[in-house]
């Protein structure tokens, strides 16, 4: 297909409309004429700015549009300190782990010069070497209970096994840890966990077992989750989104609250309002909620909105590629420079007077994009359904709407820029549906979300998973 120079289409436009102008002002064209010319125009004027925006291409610069579904990704490529290590961790090690450490000194007999004995001399400094290794351990117990007969009653009696141990065969917490962990935390198919565990301990372990594993868990944090939830309802701040999640092949929604050090996933059939009324955090919620400007959240008054300046800002870039608004770069430079000043600040926040000066000029950009805007034909009477609207004319609505949810950052220090935080909590999902695929089953989608939600809360306080996952299973949770 033929490319559009954009820029062309709009300066020869606006080129007959202002030699249609000059017309008119001279009075060369009859009245009649120039009101049909004038609808005409303002029609054409929506049209271009529409088709303009289907002309652009979405990636993920300039919209929500999610890398992997653009032909390249080079977001992160040739950027200061983007090496793709992703978050530091504390490195604290588990507790059923030892490290035998050696230390081995070579001597310095004589000089490879000249020969002369060394043996007496004393030593300037080392120079070291290091090697570290895995010797892979299996620990097996026995436990022997004794049988006894009694001589004068005749009574057997069997001495008691330890209470962990239900069965003739069982694997130790340290073992389901790892398992967890594997399959959970590091996405890991089943059948691959299955082979992983036989080359460590020479034995197969059923999928049923591992799948046991795995919805224990979630009931030993069935206490855990509803203390969060509490310590949750008392941030200043939280972040909250959803994402899709296929379960049963069918869409499911996996919603998202995170604040502090505490993150929380839910499971629910529904996106909007009666998913957000059966999670009930929100409605019981009276801080700052950041999130993408959902109409389902800004349906709560009883709490604060931030809008994510992330989403704001992949817009406007949006708005600048297809149709070079003029507002659309002030705003966009004006929000940057805000984030910035905020950043920059001991307060995080800005003073009175500069978010008095904040709001005049955002509005003067909203006042000028409005009359840069094409005007909206009124809709005719008796006609159903709604006027189409451009892109760029929709975000200039919602931050004309919402601008105390787009500065909230600048005036709370709480608020952060971006709703980067819960995007953050929610990608592994999503990358685990794309390793592993769907959810067979209900309960395991659920068992997810709450292990998951466990172990990004241990690991915002530096706590290894493996020592996370066997405290849970003991029933020694930290708070």
């Amino acid at each position: 297909m033929a490319s559009i120079d954009k820029q062309s289409v709009r300066d020869e436009f606006e080129r007959i409309k202002t030699e249609f102008n000059h017309l008119t002002k001279k009075k060369k064209v009859a009245p009649e004429l120039m009101a049909l010319f004038t609808g005409l125009m303002m029609l054409l004027d929506v049209i271009l700015a529409i088709f303009l925006e289907k002309k652009t291409k979405k990636t993920n610069k300039n919209s929500s549009k999610p890398s992997s579904q653009t032909e390249k990704d080079e977001s992160a490529l040739g950027k200061p300190g983007s090496n793709g290590k992703g978050k530091s961790e504390k490195n604290q090690a588990a507790q059923n782990t030892r490290t035998v450490e050696t230390i081995t000194v070579l001597p310095v007999i004589a000089c490879e010069h000249c020969g002369q004995s060394l043996e007496n001399t004393s030593c300037g400094c080392i120079e070291r070497r290091t090697r570290i290794d895995i010797i892979f351990e299996k620990t097996v117990e026995h436990f022997d209970a004794e049988v006894k007969k009694c001589p004068s009653c005749h009574h057997q009696t069997k001495a008691q096994h330890p209470g962990d141990l239900q069965g003739p065969l069982q694997y130790g917490n340290g073992l389901k840890a790892y398992i967890i962990q594997l399959v959970i935390a590091q996405m890991v198919a089943l059948n691959r966990v299955q082979k992983m565990v036989k080359a460590l301990i020479g034995q197969l372990m059923s999928e049923a077992s591992i799948l046991k594993y795995i919805m224990q868990l979630p009931l030993a944090l069935a206490d855990w989750e509803k203390l969060s939830v509490d310590k949750l309802l008392t941030q200043k701040c939280i972040h909250s989104d959803e994402t899709s999640m296929r379960v049963e092949k069918k869409n499911f929604w996996v919603h998202v609250y995170s604040g502090g050090d505490i993150t929380l996933k839910f499971l629910h059939k529904n996106r909007g309002k009666q998913a957000i009324e059966d999670i009930n955090i929100i409605p019981r919620y009276g801080g700052a909620v950041v999130h993408d400007c959902w109409q389902s959240y800004l349906s709560y008054h009883q709490c604060s909105h931030g809008l994510c300046g992330s989403h704001l800002l992949r817009e406007l870039t949006f708005v600048i590629e297809s149709n070079g608004y003029s507002w659309a770069k002030n705003m966009k430079r004006l929000l940057q420079e805000t984030c910035q000043k905020v950043s920059d600040s001991q307060s995080k926040k800005l003073s009175k007077e500069a978010y008095v000066n904040l709001q005049k000029r955002y509005r003067n950009i909203m006042t000028r994009g409005g009359k840069e805007l094409p005007a909206i034909p009124e809709k005719t009477n008796g006609r159903r359904g709604k006027i189409a609207k451009s892109d760029a004319h929709n975000l200039w609505e919602r931050l004309q709407k919402h601008e105390a949810a787009v500065l909230l950052f600048a005036q709370d220090p709480y608020v952060a820029f971006t709703n980067n935080r819960a995007e953050r909590d929610l990608r592994m999902g999503k990358v685990k549906q794309k390793v592993s695929g769907c959810f067979r089953a209900e309960k395991y989608a659920h068992a997810y979300c709450r292990i998951s939600s466990y172990l990004q809360t241990m690991a915002n306080k530096g706590i290894n998973p493996l020592i996370a996952i066997q405290m849970a299973l003991v029933g020694k949770i930290t708070d």
